[in-house]
């Protein structure tokens, strides 16, 4: 497998030049650190380096929970772009309580050779607790992206981590236009591995539209709930009530080794599917923080 290439289906396109651009000149490679740690004041931004196409927004104290930082990602450019390779780093230090979340959605632009990729890797230390609900990803005609997901929890750790996939632009009619999507979510503990999971759509090999798959919705929305301290079951029979009132067709399982829930909503509109897993968010940070969960605002 070539080096650029951490997933087999993505080895033919590692290997195409791009023109504008080469993968890992200034602007292709971006970088993004940020930690949190517990101080006196409460949860701080001790860290932060970021590359094109990041950068943050500063602090934000209106997190509900007092002793809460909120960061914002943000980007100056139009979008993803074939080549682009980013490298995201979020550590929440023990006892430490932090929000992160993007600005506004990410585009992923057409592509005509390559691919672009994410990698995120979050680390939450004892007792810590870390929200990392960015906004949707938008799946333009003819990309192919990869994004990769690891989120590490110490013992008593806990977060909430969630995705929304919108494949196109909706409101020009563009649907399932998209050439790839791979999308690797890993959690580990203490022990080891937790849980794995993916989502691999490619339109032109296989119908997203089909029963089992998507079925007749179009956006697509995943949170996980990670609490490997909690009654599994119980959690998972709470959200299930809450996710299943929306609008969205949305329903909540049990992970395994008792790593904490996966909420699912289907639906036509992003709005749609982020209504049904804000709830789901709100009701585990009561559960989890005693706290609801932050509002929308992002300023």
């Amino acid at each position: 497998m070539a080096a650029d290439a951490p997933h087999p289906a993505f080895e033919g396109y590692a290997t195409e030049a791009v023109p504008q651009a080469a993968v890992g000149s200034p602007g292709k490679d971006g970088v993004l650190e940020l930690t949190f740690e517990r101080t006196a004041e409460g949860t701080t931004l001790v860290h932060d380096y970021a590359t094109v196409p990041f950068h943050i927004s500063g602090t934000l104290g209106h997190d509900p929970h007092p002793d809460a930082d909120t960061v914002f990602i943000q980007s100056p450019t139009g979008g993803v772009a074939q080549g682009d390779r980013h490298d995201v780093a979020i550590t929440v230090g023990d006892e430490a309580i932090a929000h992160v979340s993007t600005q506004s959605s990410t585009k992923v632009q057409s592509m005509t050779c390559n691919y672009a990729a994410a990698n995120t890797t979050l680390s939450v230390g004892a007792g810590g607790h870390l929200d990392y609900v960015p906004e949707p990803t938008i799946l333009h005609a003819d990309s192919r992206y990869l994004q990769e997901l690891t989120v590490d929890l110490a013992p008593g750790a806990t977060a909430v981590v969630s995705d929304v996939v919108v494949p196109g632009r909706l409101a020009r009619g563009e649907r399932f236009e998209f050439e790839r999507y791979l999308s690797r979510v890993r959690g580990t503990g203490p022990d080891g591995l937790l849980f794995e999971d993916a989502t691999h759509l490619t339109p032109e090999d296989g119908d997203p539209t089909a029963p089992g798959v998507l079925g007749e919705f179009t956006v697509y929305g995943t949170a996980f709930v990670l609490a490997p301290d909690c009654d599994e079951t119980e959690l998972s029979d709470a959200l299930h009530e809450v996710v299943t009132d929306g609008e969205a067709r949305a329903g909540a399982t049990a992970l395994p080794n008792g790593a904490g829930v996966a909420v699912r909503a289907l639906g036509d509109r992003a709005e749609t599917v982020q209504a049904t897993l804000h709830a789901a968010w709100d009701h585990s940070r009561q559960e989890l923080l005693d706290v609801p969960a932050p509002s929308g605002r992002k300023y």
